[in-house]
């Protein structure tokens, strides 16, 4: 009756989540104290368990990023480098476009790329409204430039960093698979806009003039809180590389990253934390008490074999299934509580694969 129970409050919380009928962060927590209700997990289990309690790791890599975004984010250099970009592409409006995706890209693969795009959206719109182009086009194509390039680190979207800590994965294993093949989509992404928004391309030599008189070097509010920011990111990211060699953990990272930026400027704690999104880390915690107690009752345990009897051992097969399955299921349910319930399935599936198995992840 338990696992029942748990698998009915399960599926009514996923439902609350993708019919954002009630907030997102409300629907987990509810969904998690029911869990502890109904003791399908205990709070020991809930609290310390690996296997089936909230993810430390997770949140507090989450934790220490924002952070240190939320301090690079009142220096104003999201701000001077959307400008500068607009500059180089001497208001050529498809020039601009390859600049502010390429830009979104890369930032997206080093900071959250949800942060990235709200960072970046405001001053699309100012360059869009001076060079009176459609923002439509451009916002599309940095939101999909996000996802393209957050999706090549272990830091540049949540579910990676999910996945990496129930695998086991480094930055290094993201960076080595996946960063290659994003150049690439990256690439046949750029053309497709060329192809889908050719007739926003509309160059106004005039307006492009009011453009390159703008002077980015105002965007930036504080020189020094600039330089000190991006030494200390830079940091983070080379210990995410050498972490072979360190043996600290991604969390550790940006946890020590995180209080040296604060320690060493004239930041406040209150701003500093400010910029936390408190509400998605209790998201999250809130979905890793809920799949801990499917974990718990058996229920994953149940889902992870008939996947293996589905599949009869074949690997190519449960890898198409995982591929097209998260794909459509992605498109319906928000991403992070997705992978946040088929990680301890995977883990099963890539333990019962044998050797070749990680290629589920």
């Amino acid at each position: 009756m338990t696992a029942i129970a748990a698998v009915v409050i399960f599926v009514a919380v996923y439902a609350l989540i993708a019919t954002e009928r009630i907030h997102r962060t409300a629907a987990a927590l509810g969904g998690a104290g029911l869990m502890l209700l109904i003791h399908a997990v205990d709070g020991r289990s809930a609290f310390f368990s690996e296997s089936s309690g909230v993810d430390w790791n997770v949140i507090f890599l989450l934790l220490g990023m924002m952070v240190i975004v939320g301090v690079l984010k009142q220096t104003g250099v999201f701000e001077y480098v959307a400008i500068w970009a607009a500059k180089r592409a001497r208001g050529r409006p498809f020039r601009l476009m390859v600049m502010l995706v390429v830009i979104t890209a890369l930032a997206s693969a080093l900071l959250d790329n949800v942060t990235t795009v709200l960072l970046i959206a405001p001053v699309t719109f100012l360059v869009c409204d001076r060079l009176a182009l459609p923002v439509a086009p451009f916002l599309i194509s940095e939101v999909m430039a996000s996802n393209i390039g957050g999706t090549a680190t272990l830091v540049g979207d949540p579910p990676n960093i999910i996945i990496a800590s129930r695998a086991g994965f480094t930055f290094n294993d993201f960076l080595v698979h996946l960063a290659p093949f994003i150049v690439v989509v990256l690439v046949v992404f750029i053309g497709l806009c060329r192809w889908l928004f050719r007739s926003s391309f509309v160059y106004d030599a005039e307006r492009a003039a009011e453009i390159m008189r703008l002077n980015e070097r105002e965007a930036i509010q504080d020189r020094r809180l600039l330089w000190q920011s991006l030494t200390v990111l830079a940091v983070v990211i080379v210990a995410f590389v050498l972490h072979p060699v360190l043996h600290y953990e991604p969390a550790v990272v940006a946890l020590l990253g995180a209080g040296l930026l604060v320690a060493a400027t004239k930041v406040t704690v209150e701003d500093a934390l400010r910029e936390v999104e408190w509400a998605t880390l209790v998201f999250f915690m809130g979905l890793f008490i809920m799949v801990g107690a499917l974990v718990e009752t058996g229920v994953i345990g149940q889902v992870s074999q008939a996947a293996a009897s589905a599949t009869q051992g074949r690997l190519g097969t449960a890898t198409m299934g995982m591929l097209w399955g998260s794909a459509g299921l992605s498109a319906i349910v928000d991403n992070i509580p997705y992978v946040a319930t088929m990680s301890p399935i995977v883990a099963d599936l890539v333990h019962a694969a044998g050797p070749h198995g990680d290629v589920l992840w």
